[in-house]
């Protein structure tokens, strides 16, 4: 495992890399331990942060550390590998801090917990997955034909090298436009993901689908089944993942669960009460009325007095 480290980060120049890596991963898991803890009204040590009555999340704390790690980045010199770590490291954890309410930022509102807030655990994956492949050294498409061969001469011919940049990247805005994310970035390192992410039908409701599959098409129907069929088990999978690690976004916040709505209605000078709507069937009736209603009834327009009824005459008569 040393001989492995040694070699594949520490002789390779990635050990920035590497502790940025640990110290992203780390900080997520914190957090998320940390705010599941305090969502749970559970006894801990950390609590949300208020400033009076605001509420000052964690994405604010995030900034300001990835702005001191990345100055410190640029201001130290490379030969002081501690300090360049040590930046890395700082800039690692601001980097997690923000991306966890990546949602927040996305929608300008305070979705952590609600399904939107799920986007956040999706940019933190794919922050870890590209990073994971950088550490292990794959480059993305392109950073290839940059370095050099042993003799110093370019592995590619610049017509070549410029032509297969430009074929991989259309390909990749081809597979987002899909809605195939994943598989864009993940094409990204592995080209034949865009060429299969490229050929394949798109997603409904995705940019590509909306402008070139017209409604009850043969495409539009062949991409609502593979949604089916493929997307949705995945979609699953992903979303027990992610309720695994962040906890669920579809419960209700328990500031809002013990809330105990008002039963008598408050009136202000600001706020008048409300008045019912009106109803023709609950108005107050009219003399006029009352006397007919009454008339119909057998009744005298006065109130406790009969009218005399006609007495039926004789057929003789």
């Amino acid at each position: 495992m040393s001989d492995f480290f040694s070699v594949r980060v520490a002789d390779t120049g990635r050990l920035p890399l590497f502790a940025f890596f640990v110290a992203f991963i780390i900080t997520f898991v914190a957090t998320r331990v940390n705010v599941r803890l305090i969502r749970a009204n559970v006894s801990w040590w950390f609590r949300n942060v208020k400033a009076g009555d605001l509420h000052i999340h964690h994405v604010v704390f995030g900034v300001v550390l990835m702005l001191v790690g990345g100055v410190m980045g640029f201001a130290v010199p490379e030969d002081y590998q501690g300090f360049v770590v040590t930046a890395a490291v700082i800039f690692g954890v601001g980097s997690a801090l923000v991306l966890d309410e990546f949602a927040l930022i996305l929608h300008l509102s305070d979705v952590y917990w609600t399904e939107k807030g799920r986007a956040s655990v999706d940019a933190v994956f794919v922050a870890i997955a590209v990073t994971g492949l950088l550490l292990l050294g794959v480059r993305p498409v392109g950073f290839e034909g940059l370095r050099p061969d042993q003799d110093g001469s370019p592995p590619l011919p610049g017509a070549v090298y410029v032509a297969s940049l430009i074929v991989n990247l259309a390909l990749a805005v081809i597979t987002v436009f899909k809605g195939k994310i994943w598989t864009g970035l993940a094409g990204l390192f592995l080209p034949l993901l865009l060429v299969i992410g490229a050929i394949r039908v798109a997603r409904p409701g995705s940019p590509w689908a909306r402008w070139q599959y017209a409604p009850g098409s043969r495409k539009a129907r062949s991409a609502a089944w593979h949604e089916e069929r493929f997307r949705r088990p995945l979609i699953r999978v992903k979303i027990w993942i992610q309720e695994f690690i962040a906890g669920r976004h579809d419960l209700i916040p328990p500031e809002l669960l013990h809330r105990r709505p008002s039963t008598r209605r408050r009136v202000t000078r600001d706020r008048p009460a409300r008045r019912t709507p009106f109803n023709p069937a609950r108005r107050r009736t009219t003399g006029r009325e009352r006397a007919l209603r009454s008339a119909v009834r057998g009744r005298s327009p006065r109130r406790g007095t009969r009218t005399r009824k006609p007495r039926p005459q004789d057929d003789d008569d």
